[in-house]
């Protein structure tokens, strides 16, 4: 796990002067070593970077960037390859002889061996460029699902590459501008990671899955390439036994995978499903290993997941460290905490997360194993009721659907207008589903918006909605399960997850996430995912039967990894208001508005929104980058 930056300069002397300082901004994702070089191709000149995070082959000879023995490629790596070992030794097989332990050399050969063909062989997380010196050609390759960030420039000139934002802007010539429509549908919409747009122009992320190719004789630098698409085609072979024992036995090779280490390992611990299967299943397939649990035990009963953290720490014999995280703590933290995430986010959950790291690392943990990743890949959450519906519909199964709709809204917290709500937004776009919005009270247009300046500026007012690309009739949840592992949802979460991680110089690993896992899951019916009583995750339950304690496989409640957000909220108000007394130049953002939203929700005059974290997330990342 590590850092990674460079690209391609024109202008050599561009490059020489701002790497090293480039290299300091992610200095905190490699602690453990450090470097960059220069490769003059063709006039001008390609620049690797790395600083490294020891985990696999601790000794010197994983120093980066790695060559291969004749110097013709150049490689630059963060991540791991779970199934290094056996790829080695089918390219010992081959012919190819290796002179370290790291999974890195690994990866530069099996990209020698089969170029792009190597990546549907990796079990692991990667974000990487690759230079072949003699041909010139520069590739930057992301993983599937987005597990580890890179962002890309192509501006004035040159192409520029780096895990975090604020190294890659180190490399530009000059501070790019504020992303207008990315702040305005973040603000408003709640919406960002959405597609490959940042919060400042002309900064992209590579996307989940998508490579890139830079020709470094000519500067010719091509589109995102997808080398990954999700098969939603249903495995009709498949009983629902079969499919138990297919998820079970997968489940489980991946958790072995995940623990391949060469440091200790722990695991992020909420009490729900996910997180209680992973620390369950490491047990299972490890019955020695010490284990070490990190959770954030959250204010007020109706949150606090205590009593089943501690019954899954019983049940394997873990070490259990627990955080509580106070409104204070986050006053503390705030300024630092949101520059450590490098761009606004939608909710303080991430707060809890970035203490729950932080313990494990205070613990001497260098890795944790997280659950992050489930819910979109098995149907979790509330079960996708819409678009189950609508796949019945299609079938022309009406009597299912209708009976689907009733036993799905008789589970706690759901009912049959929400799933009527969902039925509609599935089924609606454009204009009809904008009414249907305002309808429910969600505006595009809110009164702290100023409207000219943004359509003066082409800006798009409308709430973005990222649609599956194909439709597939009778499949929409699992449509849309591919749609959130690649586009939407996952995403963020999964960047969120690396920021508060490498802030502390840790590896967070998420075993569900594997090719292998993803494609068996969407390939399965989607009553094995959502039964047709509405239970969600169904065959997943079923799988890990023996493993799990049953009293956590069957509860009915969904807390997640939530917050007090509301207490946590109205104690910034001050700060909040201190932020916008002061202008931030923004022409069609209206201060004055804000700050009365603000005194009217703590005077309870009108409902809390988690608009008020969106409005102090932006304002203080918009004042540590802007003014």
């Amino acid at each position: 796990m590590c850092g990674i930056l460079g690209g391609w300069w024109p202008n050599s002397k561009c490059a020489i002067n701002r790497l090293p300082d480039a290299i300091k901004k992610i200095k905190h994702r490699g602690p453990d070593d450090d470097g960059y070089e220069f490769y003059p191709i063709g006039g001008a000149v390609v620049s690797f970077g790395h600083t490294r995070l020891s985990i696999i082959d601790l000794s010197v000879a994983g120093h980066q960037p790695m060559h291969t023995q004749d110097g013709r490629w150049t490689i630059v790596f963060n991540g791991e390859i779970y199934n290094y070992r056996e790829l080695r030794s089918e390219l010992q097989n081959i012919g190819y002889k290796f002179e370290t332990d790291s999974d890195t050399e690994v990866l530069l050969k099996a990209w020698c061996q089969w170029d792009v063909n190597c990546l549907s062989r990796l079990v692991g997380m990667f974000a990487f460029a690759v230079l072949n010196k003699i041909s010139g050609k520069l590739t930057c390759v992301r993983d599937a699902f987005g597990i580890k960030p890179l962002y890309i420039s192509a501006t004035d000139g040159l192409f520029v590459f780096a895990s975090e934002v604020s190294a890659l802007i180190e490399l530009l010539p000059r501070k790019p501008s504020l992303n207008w429509q990315r702040s305005y549908d973040y603000l408003v919409h709640g919406d960002y990671d959405t597609n490959k747009d940042t919060f400042y122009e002309g900064v992209h992320h590579l996307e989940p899955g998508h490579l890139i190719e830079v020709n470094t004789f000519s500067g010719q630098i091509t589109e995102q390439k997808q080398w990954w698409i999700p098969n939603t085609l249903e495995q009709k072979s498949y009983n629902f036994k079969d499919a138990v024992e297919l998820v079970r036995e997968q489940f489980l090779k991946d958790i072995k995978f995940h623990l391949r280490s060469d440091v200790p390992i722990g695991a992020a611990l909420s009490g729900g499903i996910d997180s209680s299967a992973v620390v369950c299943a490491m047990r299972h397939v490890a019955p020695n290993i010490p284990i070490h649990t990190f959770s954030y035990i959250a204010e007020g009963k109706n949150i606090n997941e205590e009593y089943w953290v501690d019954r899954v720490n019983s049940h394997v014999g873990a070490i259990g460290h627990k955080v509580r995280a106070t409104s204070d703590q986050l006053t503390q933290d705030l300024e630092q905490f949101i520059k450590v995430l490098g761009e606004p986010i939608g909710s303080t959950s991430t707060y809890a997360q970035y203490r729950v790291f932080q313990k494990a690392r205070e613990s001497g943990i260098k890795v944790i194993l997280d659950g992050q990743g489930a819910d979109e890949m098995l149907a979790g959450y509330i079960g996708y009721p819409g678009q189950r519906i609508r796949s019945l519909l299609e079938k022309r199964q009406i009597l299912d659907a209708w009976q689907f709709l009733g036993n799905w809204a008789a589970w706690p917290g759901r009912s049959r207008t929400m799933a009527m709500k969902y039925l509609l937004s599935e089924l609606t776009d454009g204009k009809l589903y904008e009414f249907l919005r305002r309808i429910d009270g969600k505006s595009s247009m809110p009164n702290w918006i100023i409207q000219e300046p943004l359509l003066n500026n082409d800006i798009c007012l409308l709430k973005p909605r990222v649609r599956p690309a194909k439709s597939s009739n009778g499949r929409r949840v699992i449509d849309e399960l591919a749609l959130s592992l690649t586009k939407r949802g996952v995403g963020r979460l999964l960047k969120h997850g690396d920021r508060t991680s490498m802030a502390f110089g840790l590896e967070s690993r998420v075993p569900f996430l594997t090719l292998d896992m993803v494609n068996l899951s969407l390939s399965l019916p989607e009553n094995y995912l959502i039964s047709n009583t509405g239970e969600t995750k169904y065959v997943f339950r079923k799988a890990m039967e023996g493993i799990v304690p049953s009293e956590i496989l069957n509860r009915k409640d969904k807390v997640g990894f939530e917050t007090p957000e509301e207490n946590w909220a109205m104690t910034l108000s001050s700060k909040i208001k201190y932020l916008f007394n002061e202008d931030m130049n923004i022409p069609w953002l209206n201060q004055k508005k804000i700050l009365s939203n603000i005194i009217l929700m703590e005077d309870k005059k009108i409902k809390f929104s988690w608009q008020i974290w969106r409005w102090i997330n932006f304002a203080i990342w918009y004042r540590q980058n802007y003014q």
